[in-house]
């Protein structure tokens, strides 16, 4: 089953559920976080997300975050290769996140 695509507003809407319904992975470089950040995520560069699969929950919903979406695609596509049931890409990454639904988070 391929990875899916979600806008930013509904990732943003996943999260904030609560209940620990998803995990919003970014996998940015921490020079990229450090100019902007969703709060709560969970940074693992995209070179290190394969040695660091233990840190990812498989039992709930891994939305995928890059700059603008190809990192993310790549990642999604590997985690759902390796077994994850569910995973989405968040289309447009950080600059849409930016964009549609917290205008506080500096583009970049």
């Amino acid at each position: 089953m391929p990875f899916q695509t979600i806008t930013p507003q509904a990732a943003h809407d996943v999260m904030a559920k609560g209940g620990g319904a998803g995990v919003l992975l970014d996998v940015r470089e921490p020079f990229e976080v450090a100019m902007a950040a969703v709060p709560g995520a969970l940074l693992i560069p995209m070179q290190q997300v394969p040695g660091r699969l233990a840190e990812i929950d498989r039992t709930k919903r891994v939305l995928v975050l890059c700059h603008h979406g190809m990192r993310s695609q790549q990642v999604a596509d590997y985690l759902v290769r390796v077994g994850y049931p569910s995973v989405a890409s968040v289309d447009g990454g950080i600059e849409a996140w930016s964009m549609t639904v917290d205008a506080s988070i500096p583009r970049y």
